[in-house]
């Protein structure tokens, strides 16, 4: 095996130093050493796994399907200190590059350097706010200095390792600017001369490969202008020399806290790429393949989740979504063998009939069509080439050979998968003869003022600007005196305190007390509350800790936008109306938080107290316990129900925010979503009045097999005994494969061109190593409906169906079972049938 190993490297290291690829585009398509190919490519973003992750991940991007993998780079994580620079770790963009290219797989880098992404800033690192004179994002001497300056470094290091095609590298692409054709106008006749600039400063640093600006309408030559959407089959290049490319299709949406889980159905999906194609796309991205997690203070926004899950075909854990992974993968067979033909000619597109339409490209003896119904109600049958064909609503059918339909992208006959979190309490972990609350440790966070470098300033300051997201909190504090005779006081009257602030969230404390929060949410970052307090006479504290969940990172001038407490501040009598504006008096202000400077997110400071009774439901607590991790192989997750606000950290590495509290509103889900019609990211949500974010993934990487080290931080109370670890397993396999399915992608063959005329049918297979099908939970042949998980028998049912997959599928990894009435009988005449099952597998 060790010579086998060093041959294989021996020919990547060949590979890579003998053999640059060229890499060019015409009017059709990317080529890659003069072949035009079709290329179909999907983002995983590399600080949102971690390097453990990457060569599986890679490796599933591969067996979907893929081409080419499609990240931004992150500049705040890089630079966090002007020309203090971090490659370590999940940061390492090299080893990430690298380890793409030993799954063989190309590159898109998107260095931008906006990023956009949900991502914390846009991407771009505080401290280029505060360099004097700059704007962001237009034609700024210092803005496009620093731009330049990071964009060339970026380049400079993929060069050194050789990473570029033109160097016999994987990067095929990089991009320039993102998205900044949506914003241009608020920038004026500046953005124009921008654009031109930044266009030129990239080639200029002479890659080799083309640069590429997403939603640049006037993208310079020769820079490819691009599509970012739901649907990108209409959109074309500003060029008929440029080829028509899709660098984000979004295979869902993110999630931000307070908002129900966006879903977006495979069959849509499937669509929205069968049509790019059919209308003469050649490179098509999934935004995201893989989306992962926020770790840290990562997230934008803001209010997004710490989970980047986004519905991608590979989920949070990297564990296979399916059917969706299953079904696209499918859907890129079928264009692939569509692929000469495809490259070769430009598309003749003929109407069939109201919302239908039949798409060809033919040249010489090849030939491939696709036929679609975008019709959203009613399924049709049309006549093309002397054939007649079933067109579901809202599906494209795809004919390699202008004849035979090797796929409908309304019918599945991928697997589906349902996901299930086994629970296990932290508990485990301690001996059962201790209380649970004796294996917890705890510190408490002063209220308001406790650190040295407090400083104090007449009037209320904007947050960004004063703390320059070294943390999330700032403390605004001010002793006020009451003599007990003032006007709002009297009769009775209670005091109610007004705070307006820019967001995101705040707490406010009375004496040391807390007395009430407030927080905003993804559409109004904005808070505004009005507190009933209790105020002594003599000498009042009112502390206000105002607090940032992710930075601003789209729109135009999102640099600028603010946040934290700016007023007015008020206190105001109930009954006599009489007002106290504390607005402009002189405020203490404190940037973060004790425990952040005493670097208790370690858990190795000497100050932790264990005593018997732990203190719960209490603000501004710090928690600290030792746990071991659960047994297997399982991705992990920390399920924090009981928890309120906060942050996480494992054996010193940040989780991200927990915010298990925030509830989602209770409009707008639905029990079932129909695919039909187009998708926007309302549609199709679900765990409405449920909170949006409860699990918490850990990466199997952070943890030890024992004496692993968790503290929280809790800003506004709660229970950490309630703490549990959840393994991410498969609840169960299901399928559901109707008579009028397509017979399965392998009985097509490519070198003859032609479908052998096989039965469709249904497979299963167990989706981790040693497992095998250890029961059926439910089979049906006849009219069976329902989802996976929900199947329920029709009006009519086959009595033998379930003997005959017990005995084709239990025992086995794998089965597949012919779905047709010679296997089955014929339970109803004249009715087209299908065939749903339901196993698990042990």
């Amino acid at each position: 095996m060790r010579g086998t190993g060093f041959l294989l490297v021996l020919c990547w290291v060949l590979l890579t130093t003998s053999f640059a690829a060229n890499v060019t585009y015409d009017h059709r398509a990317l080529l890659i050493d003069g072949k035009r190919r079709v290329l179909i490519s999907g983002s995983i973003h590399y600080p949102r796994s971690t390097p453990e992750m990457w060569p599986d991940l890679f490796q599933k991007s591969k067996d979907g399907g893929l081409d080419v993998i499609e990240t931004y780079v992150f500049w705040n994580l890089h630079e966090p200190v002007r020309n203090q620079y971090d490659f370590e770790g999940r940061k390492d963009l090299v080893k990430f590059v690298k380890t793409v290219a030993d799954a063989g797989l190309y590159v898109h880098l998107r260095i931008g350097p906006y990023a956009c992404a949900e991502w914390n800033y846009g991407g771009f690192p505080l401290w280029l706010h505060f360099i004097p004179g700059i704007q962001f994002r237009t034609d700024n001497e210092p803005f496009k200095a620093e731009m330049e300056r990071f964009t060339a470094k970026i380049v400079d290091m993929m060069k050194q390792e050789k990473l570029y095609a033109s160097q016999g590298g994987p990067i095929i692409l990089s991009q320039i600017e993102n998205e900044y054709g949506n914003v241009d106008s608020e920038y004026g006749p500046a953005a124009k001369s921008y654009i031109v600039w930044a266009a030129s400063m990239a080639t200029s640093l002479d890659t080799g490969v083309p640069w590429v600006m997403c939603q640049q309408v006037d993208a310079p030559d020769p820079i490819i202008n691009a599509c970012n959407g739901f649907y990108c089959d209409q959109f074309k290049p500003n060029s008929d020399k440029k080829p028509k490319m899709w660098t984000e299709g979004y295979s869902g949406w993110f999630l931000s806290f307070g908002d129900p889980v966006p879903h977006r159905p495979v069959e849509d999906l499937a669509f929205a790429v069968a049509r790019f194609f059919q209308l003469g796309g050649t490179f098509q991205n999934y935004y995201m393949y893989h989306g992962g997690t926020n770790f840290g203070r990562s997230t934008g926004g803001p209010f997004v989740s710490t989970s980047y899950d986004y519905d991608a075909p590979i989920d949070e854990y990297g564990v296979l979504r399916q059917p969706k992974w299953g079904h696209l993968k499918d859907v890129h067979k079928a264009v692939k063998l569509c692929e000469e033909a495809l490259v070769a000619t430009d598309p003749t597109v003929t109407s069939l009939g109201p919302n239908l339409e039949a798409t060809v490209y033919k040249t010489g003896s090849v030939c491939a069509a696709f036929l679609a119904n975008v019709g959203i109600q009613s399924d049709a049958t049309v006549n093309f080439n002397g054939n007649s064909y079933h067109l579901p609503a809202w599906s494209v059918s795809i004919l390699p050979d202008c004849k035979n339909v090797v796929l409908n992208t309304a019918k599945i006959n991928s697997v589906a998968m349902i996901p299930s979190f086994i629970h296990q309490s932290l508990s485990g972990n301690i001996d059962s003869s201790k209380a649970l609350d004796s294996d917890w440790s705890w510190i408490n966070e002063p209220i308001g003022i406790s650190k040295d470098n407090a400083f104090v300033k007449l009037g209320l300051l904007e947050q960004i600007n004063t703390t320059a997201d070294r943390s999330d909190y700032l403390w605004y504090s001010l002793s006020t005196n009451i003599e007990g005779d003032e006007p709002f006081l009297e009769d009775g009257s209670q005091t109610i305190l007004h705070v307006e602030s820019l967001g995101h969230a705040l707490h406010a404390f009375i004496n040391g007390k807390l007395a009430g929060s407030g927080k905003g949410s993804s559409d109004n970052a904005e808070v505004a509350v009005e507190i009933p307090i209790a105020l002594t006479t003599g000498k009042n504290t009112i502390d206000l800790l105002s607090l940032t969940v992710g930075l601003q990172n789209y729109g135009a001038f999102f640099d600028i936008m603010g946040a934290g407490i700016t007023g007015p501040v008020k206190l105001k009598g109930t009954k006599n109306g009489t007002t106290i504006d504390l607005s402009s008096q002189q405020w203490t202000y404190q940037v973060g938080l004790k425990g952040e400077e005493s670097g208790l997110s370690s858990g190795s400071s000497s100050q932790w107290v264990s005593q018997p009774t732990l203190p719960k439901n209490q603000p501004l607590t710090w928690y600290k316990t030792k746990l071991n991790a659960p047994a297997g192989s399982d991705p992990v997750a920390l399920d924090f129900t009981g928890l309120g606000k906060g942050e996480a950290w494992v054996n010193g590495q940040s989780i991200g925010r927990y915010w298990p509290v925030y509830v989602a509103s209770n409009g707008g889900c639905t029990d079932s979503c129909d695919y039909r019609g187009s998708y926007n990211a309302s549609k199709c949500r679900k765990n409405c009045g449920k909170p949006s974010q409860t699990l918490y993934h850990v990466p199997r990487s952070w943890l030890q097999k024992s004496g692993n080290t968790l503290v929280l931080f809790e800003e506004i109370g709660g229970d950490p005994t309630q703490i549990s670890f959840a393994t991410r397993q498969i609840g169960s396999l299901c399928s559901h494969v109707s008579e009028s399915h397509p017979s399965p992608m392998e009985t097509w063959n490519a070198d003859s061109r032609s479908v052998k005329k096989l039965e469709p049918t249904l497979s299963l297979e167990c989706p981790f190593p040693g497992q095998v099908i250890s029961s059926i939970k439910f089979a049906s042949f006849g009219t069976p409906h329902g989802i996976c998980g929900g199947f329920s028998h029709g009006q009519c049912s086959s009595r033998r169906a379930l003997s005959i997959v017990q005995k084709a599928c239990i025992g086995s990894k794998s089965c597949s079972i012919g779905v047709s009435v010679n296997r089955f009988g014929d339970p109803c005449q004249g009715v087209t049938k299908s065939l749903a099952v339901e196993a698990s597998c042990t």
